[in-house]
């Protein structure tokens, strides 16, 4: 069997089409066109078995494929791609290759451990957190999270995997009236605290008032700057979710009145971390109530956001997001728009690289010189391209009602 058989057999076994219409639909259309065709195409996204399914699609493209191996991933799938013959690499062993002159066309990263490669095509971005590591990139760079269609993942999904896992360990059954305390305003907070409503929690957010007003101006900026999406990278922003916060009874409190989120710490049941920001808590005023609380402590970003005050064993996962200790972190139907996205933005790559093939292969025959066209550097996602990733999901996928609740209604035009 090939390798695409292979994936077919395991994932046409757990899936319905409905769970990841955006993919499917990629899929059948790659399988015609084979934009890949002849390329190696390196994907790090998280190795779990739901991601088989962006694999799926690169291959059915004709991608040469190979598996990036960093962070949290689940060994069993990890061993399985290698044992079909998928090279399964780090980012040391493929700045080896490229001393030897062995070069991948196309890096699919997450959280930019695989920035320092050298990539004939250029990158994609699959998060917010790995921006910082090619705001110098000299290729081409699109971030994918930088719209809506993130947003079904970080705000429904990740919520969803927070109480999931909770509920793994034993904290599920009745979370009516305890009281949940979220650390961050943007999409994973509250996407958290949303979840945490509805399950009858009483939730208040910890943000900064004062940088999420600031965001909220600067959000039509950020359309202007399709160029520079590292500019709101690291902020934790209550953006326009902060009016769907209050609308559905959630206290906000500003992250620099110390005593008032000190007090809160030490009376919640739980408090979970999603700035997004390394050391976000580890203020003075904050160590005493996170070291005698007896609520619950998780974190649900990349970075450890308790700081070093904290030990790693009074927090769920050692301070991991918590979410990746189930086998599935974020259901396919919550990321598929995503990991979508991730592999179209390559594909336009792709097109863009052999529309600049010509571009300067006609400059050299009517100049003799050969004229660099393209833009390099971090970029945003076309609009239409999510629109139409975003349509797919609404119209052909398992949660469309739930996109369209979160939207207000289905979406005319990309905010």
């Amino acid at each position: 069997m090939d390798l695409l058989s292979i994936l077919s057999s395991v994932l046409d076994e757990v899936y319905e089409k409905n769970e990841y219409p955006a993919l499917v639909a990629l899929q059948s259309e790659w399988s015609e066109t084979r934009p890949f065709e002849g390329l190696r195409v390196l994907v790090a996204t998280p190795i779990y078995r739901n991601t088989m399914t962006q694999y799926r699609a690169l291959v059915a493209g004709g991608a040469e494929l190979l598996v990036g191996l960093s962070g949290m991933n689940d060994p069993d799938v990890v061993d399985f791609m290698g044992e079909w013959g998928v090279p399964v690499v780090t980012p040391a062993e493929l700045l080896e290759a490229e001393s030897r002159g062995e070069f991948v066309d196309l890096v699919l990263d997450c959280a930019g451990p695989f920035a320092g490669l050298h990539p004939k095509i250029g990158f994609v971005e699959l998060t917010r957190s790995g921006v910082q590591y090619y705001k110098d990139a000299k290729k081409p760079v699109f971030v994918a999270d930088s719209g809506i269609v993130k947003r079904i993942e970080t705000s429904l999904g990740t919520g969803d995997g927070y109480f999931r896992a909770l509920e793994k360990l034993g904290f599920g059954g009745n979370f009516e009236g305890k009281k949940l305390l979220v650390f961050g305003s943007g999409k994973v907070g509250s996407g958290i605290a949303l979840q945490g409503v509805r399950r009858g929690c009483c939730v208040t957010v910890v943000t900064d008032l004062k940088r999420a007003q600031s965001e909220q101006s600067a959000q039509s900026e950020n359309a202007k700057n399709a160029a520079n999406p590292e500019k709101s990278a690291n902020s934790m922003p209550a953006g326009d979710f902060s009016a769907v916060l209050l609308q559905n009874g959630v206290e906000v409190v500003d992250c620099h009145d110390y005593a008032a989120v000190a007090s809160l710490i030490e009376k919640s049941d739980f408090v979970v971390t999603a700035t997004g920001v390394k050391n976000a808590l580890a203020a003075p005023e904050l160590k005493k109530s996170l070291l005698s609380t007896k609520a619950v402590l998780a974190n649900m970003g990349v970075e450890d956001e308790y700081g070093e005050a904290v030990p790693a064993e009074r927090v769920l996962n050692e301070k991991g997001p918590l979410n990746f200790i189930l086998e599935e972190p974020t259901h396919l139907k919550y990321i598929d728009t995503s990991l979508a996205l991730h592999a179209a933005l390559a594909e336009l790559l792709v097109q863009e690289a052999k529309s600049t093939i010509l571009a300067e292969r006609a400059a050299f025959e009517s100049e003799g010189v050969a004229t660099p066209v393209g833009t390099v550097g971090l970029r945003y996602p076309p609009q239409e391209l999510e629109q139409r990733l975003l349509t797919i999901a609404i119209q052909n996928g398992v949660i469309g009602p739930e996109i369209c609740d979160m939207l207000g209604g289905f979406p005319t035009e990309m905010d």
